[in-house]
């Protein structure tokens, strides 16, 4: 298969919402809007929103998003915690915490539901570091 993008497409009945969620505190940038489904992009990021509604999801799955965790990998996780949690008064879903298996990270909501796992990653512990796997980029 020869892929050529891929991204999550979050189920929203509050689009616009969202939107300016993931812009303002995220620097997403809209490509694309209607009234019905949003395109973001930040870099090669790219993120969409859909109103859950809407006749091209299958009948069955016309469903908000649920059980969904978005993780957004950054340098400088305890800056994030500043600003996202203390700066703009996210609610902490999961407080910053270290974890043994290689993170660093706190958990916040978007205005779906959504969770954002903020990481920076660190060294894990030793009881972790064997359970890495080497995967060859090229």
């Amino acid at each position: 298969m020869n892929l050529s993008s891929f991204y999550p497409v979050i189920g929203s009945s509050r689009l616009a919402e969202s939107r300016d969620f993931y812009v303002r505190l995220f620097g997403f940038e809209i490509t694309f809007e209607a009234d019905w489904y949003i395109s973001l992009r930040r870099g090669s990021f790219e993120l969409a929103l859909l109103d859950y509604t809407h006749p091209t999801v299958p009948a069955a799955y016309r469903k908000p998003a649920q059980g969904v965790l978005l993780n957004f990998e950054v340098d400088d996780v305890d800056a994030e915690w500043e600003r996202l949690v203390l700066g703009e008064g996210l609610k902490p879903e999961l407080e910053i915490r270290t974890e043994g298996f290689g993170q660093r990270h706190f958990i916040v909501a978007d205005p779906n539901g959504v969770l954002l796992d903020v990481i920076t990653n660190i060294a894990p512990s030793e009881e972790y570091a064997a359970q890495f796997v080497q995967v060859d980029e090229g």
